[in-house]
């Protein structure tokens, strides 16, 4: 008898070669997070082999989660951040024709413009003020007065609502409180990772329909058109519903991620009881707050960067700068990547290491 082929990976896994690492880091955690203390963005640009440090850069955002650049990046251009945003997803496979993303609601006159007093359709401009009255028509809001917040509402992947999410986010913070206003990642990997064989086959059963019905109400109360196509010909319109799977494969590690199963683009576990529904989400969210080894919390300073992959994290900004009174803002580029999907020959961070389980 002949030998059984392996199952090979939808696309292989990327290999790192070694092009940054005479840069300075550290590992925010064993599990998550990169911080380069002394690096300079604008130095990695104007390399002679500047797309192999990015591609490097890109794959190790992709193992790390996330990766933070702590000097001040202030002689790197909005420009020059698009470009480093497009080039990590083109130069690790990101289908040819999706780009940066648009924001649905860049039409929107809430929206503030850039420091030198310009927008741009791809730079998502964040801002604790403005955002509040963006998102006004936002159904479901607690009621301050008689609730306290549920910040596990914070929790999400960029993108989410639409048929092709983001592959890299680049956040670029050009004011920070005096105190507060951190943002933290987990890795979706190790949340994985720690559910049972068992489970990791229920969940990977899982799709999730991400519906964000807010660009719409938005939209009709400015009396404005959402921005069409956002950074992929899939991207269109108002059709901000898509169905993605719970646990998905990274395209670039082969590595299996717990992507859809909480937080603020996720709608509703399909095909699952109501009741069902809301045990998997309080699920993940125990799994979150219960293992904090599994999260990079980054304080912000004066342009400061993080770029991170939505494919194996989810974030959450702390909103709590209104307790001294100041505004967080920063500006935000994101790539388009690929429709999400989970590959049967994929598996989990720690088995692909070689890593025990607990």
């Amino acid at each position: 008898m002949g030998s059984i082929s392996p199952v090979k990976l939808r696309r292989s896994p990327l290999k790192n070669s070694g092009s940054i690492d005479h840069l300075e880091y550290v590992d925010v955690t064993p599990i998550i997070g990169r911080e380069y203390p002394t690096a300079k963005l604008k130095d990695i640009l104007d390399a002679p082999n500047s797309e192999d440090q990015i591609r490097d850069l890109a794959i190790t955002i992709c193992e790390r989660g996330v990766v933070f650049f702590r000097a001040p990046q202030d002689d790197l251009t909005v420009a020059e951040q698009k470009h480093i945003t497009d080039l990590l997803g083109k130069l690790t496979g990101r289908p040819k024709d999706h780009g940066l993303h648009v924001h649905p609601l860049y039409n929107d006159p809430n929206n503030i413009p850039m420091a030198d007093g310009t927008t741009d359709e791809n730079i998502y401009v964040i801002n604790s003020e403005a955002m509040k009255k963006i998102y006004a028509t936002m159904k479901d809001r607690p009621n301050a007065q008689s609730e306290p917040r549920d910040l596990g509402r914070e929790w999400h992947s960029d993108c989410l609502f639409e048929e092709c999410p983001a592959d890299f986010s680049f956040l670029r913070m050009q004011d920070t409180p005096p105190s507060g206003g951190d943002t933290l990642w987990v890795s979706g990997y190790e949340l994985y990772d720690r559910l049972s064989p068992p489970m990791q086959a229920f969940f990977e059963s899982l799709t999730a329909t991400c519906a964000q019905p807010v660009f719409k109400s938005a939209t009709e109360a400015g009396g404005y058109e959402v921005m069409t196509p956002r950074g992929s010909p899939l991207n269109t319109d108002l059709n901000f519903s898509p169905v993605h799977p719970v646990v998905r494969t990274h395209p670039v590690t082969g590595w299996k991620s717990l992507f859809a199963g909480v937080g603020l683009h996720v709608t509703r576990i399909n095909d699952v009881y109501n009741h069902e529904d809301q045990v998997i989400r309080d699920h993940v969210m125990r799994l979150i707050t219960r293992n904090h080894d599994c999260v990079a919390r980054m304080h912000w300073t004066k342009q400061a960067c993080a770029i991170w992959s939505n494919a194996c994290t989810l974030h959450a900004a702390t909103p709590d700068t209104h307790l001294v009174d100041g505004v967080r803002t920063g500006v935000r580029a994101s790539g388009v990547g690929e429709k999400p999907y989970l590959d049967p020959a994929s598996t989990g961070r720690r088995e692909a290491l070689g890593l025990p389980r607990n």
